[in-house]
């Protein structure tokens, strides 16, 4: 694999020179490109050394393809990574500047791009860094959770960059990932190009008043991927998202709500124009009668507050039992028995398929792995412990065989 390795200014720019060593001693080229506020902190000798190749740095260079070096280096690289990604990089990519080599080849390439945040803890907790960052997630950018800790600085919090060796294992992951869609890449295409996929995600909070709610820890990312995956398969994505603070996928429809009942009417509006109906969400079983319309109080003669639950809409289960209903995916959730409860939801509720998978005591909920089971009537595969994109790449690849079998 060839990677352009993008060093931006910062403390952190020597942890680079390992992550260098890390894509070498793993049979990758790596060509990097160093910023000016890069070379105030380490040499670019040393990145030379490590890679074989003499660093670039120039925007203006005649030496390279008679001086448009970024093109020639956008079309060279497998994926580009920028690793330490400075808050002033962030910003500049978000905003589009092509100011120096490393941000116009960025905006002159079609490859894959991560990104390795490193800043301060207040830095990196700005709003502005926030945004740049949901924003430039929404393009397509990788960007990796900053690690916690001690900072240059002296003081502690988020906003370190990730360990090397952290980084080139998302890297090895990002390029699996790519192998694995190219593979199956021409069968999925073929599959969900143009067909209307309707997915739900994350958790229902059902309001007890004003300031309290019922919740769950489902953290809407299964679902999220899935949308991500199918979108790119050519598939026309519409996403209901519970209230959750995740970016939105290039190229899907979303619709946000909060509550099962407004994620059950915002299926209903949705449905029918589905080929396949995807529930992720984690919906509340059950809801408040009467939310109360103030904050309830504590009150020092009461031990005990007794609030009265009714049902909530079983959405899957109503989607499954219309006349002309998609293909109808749904979830089990679960802590024991997995299996066994999911073939039960998928008989009881006449559903076309069910992923069943393990939660609690750090499974499932809340990460960026899963390990699904996919079960049909006539057929179960287990899948390994991997990200969600890969669990929604065979998840989205199982359903095309399912369906195509009954075609």
């Amino acid at each position: 694999m060839k990677i352009l390795l993008g060093v931006t200014g910062g403390i952190a720019a020597y942890k680079a020179l390992e992550l260098t060593r890390l894509f070498i001693k793993a049979g990758h080229q790596v060509q990097v490109v160093m910023t000016t506020g890069a070379k105030e902190f380490i040499q670019p000798l040393s990145f030379q050394a490590l890679s074989g190749h003499p660093v670039r740095d120039s925007l203006f260079d005649a030496n390279q393809e008679a001086g448009m070096g970024h093109i020639e280096l956008a079309r060279w690289a497998d994926q580009i990574v920028i690793a330490p990604a400075s808050a002033e990089t962030l910003a500049k990519l978000r905003m589009g500047r092509a100011d120096d080599l490393l941000t116009t080849l960025c905006l002159a390439t079609d490859r894959p791009v991560m990104l390795a945040p490193a800043m301060n803890r207040l830095m990196w907790r700005n709003a502005a860094t926030q945004e740049n960052v949901d924003v430039l997630k929404q393009r397509g950018l990788e960007i990796l959770p900053p690690a916690s800790g001690e900072q240059a600085c002296g003081e502690v919090g988020e906003g370190r960059m990730p360990e090397p060796q952290a980084i080139f294992e998302a890297v090895m992951r990002a390029e699996k990932m790519r192998l694995q869609t190219q593979q199956a890449g021409s069968a999925l295409k073929a599959f969900w190009h143009n067909k209307a996929l309707l997915i739900t995600a994350g958790p229902t909070y059902e309001d007890i008043d004003p300031v309290r709610f019922i919740g769950n820890r489902s953290s809407g990312k299964m679902g999220f991927a899935i949308a991500e995956v199918a979108a790119k398969a050519g598939a026309s994505v519409t996403l209901i998202a519970g209230p959750v603070a995740l970016p939105t996928p290039q190229g899907v429809k979303r619709i946000d709500v909060r509550s099962a009942q407004q994620m059950f009417a915002a299926v209903q509006q949705q449905v029918a124009a589905a080929d396949c109906f995807i529930s992720a969400a984690a919906v509340a079983d059950f809801r408040v009668e009467q939310p109360a319309s103030q904050k309830l109080k504590k009150r020092q003669d009461e031990e005990e507050m007794t609030l009265t639950l009714v049902k909530n809409p079983d959405i899957v289960a109503w989607v499954a039992a219309q006349d002309n209903k998609p293909f109808v995916v749904g979830f089990a959730a679960e802590t024991n028995d997995v299996i066994d409860y999911a073939k039960d939801k998928l008989r009881r509720k006449k559903l076309d398929m069910i992923c069943a998978n393990q939660v609690g005591e750090g499974q499932g909920f809340e990460r960026d792995d899963n390990a699904l089971t996919l079960i049909s009537a006539t057929e179960q595969r287990g899948l390994a412990l991997s990200g969600k994109r890969e669990q929604a790449l065979e998840l989205l690849a199982f359903i095309a065989q399912q369906q195509s079998s009954v075609d």
